[in-house]
């Protein structure tokens, strides 16, 4: 057994593997129009949303609907395989399931170029166990103010 199959988890080889891929395939869209890149970055988001458990399906699609609604600028892409939304070619913020890494719950996380910093001590990822109203009202003002 290799080095890294005894310190990583099956669940973290897999999300360094979709990395990987996603590397490549940014660098494959580095060419390609603004609305190709979104069409193909939407398509590779529905497809992650697909292989999520049904309770995380739905919290996921209904990310998707909270960023493209709120910060319709933001572009969806995926992220380690896990639906997220980016700005200038960089994750701005994501969607980790509960079933990605066998956790209690999912979260919803920024990245560092979220405009979200206040003071010196600011939140950057929330769990989420349901997304109702109060909690999409929420999270729509945080993604808002990530997005500037």
């Amino acid at each position: 057994m290799a080095d890294n199959e005894k310190n990583f988890t099956a669940e973290e080889r897999d999300a360094m593997k979709a990395a990987a891929a996603e590397k490549k395939t940014a660098r494959s869209r580095a060419k390609k129009s603004p609305e190709d890149v979104r069409a193909e970055g939407e398509a590779d988001l529905k497809a992650a949303l697909e292989k999520l458990s049904d309770s995380d399906r739905v919290i996921g699609e209904g990310l998707h609907a909270l960023v493209t609604e709120a910060a319709p600028h933001l572009v969806p892409r995926t992220y380690y395989g896990m639906p997220a939304w980016g700005k200038d070619g960089k994750v701005l913020c994501f969607f980790q399931p509960a079933s990605k890494f066998k956790t209690r719950y999912g979260t919803f996380g920024f990245e560092q170029p979220a405009n979200l910093d206040e003071g010196t001590l600011w939140p950057v990822a929330y769990a989420i166990l349901e997304l109702d109203d109060a909690n999409r009202a929420f999270l729509a003002e945080r993604v808002r103010l990530a997005a500037g």
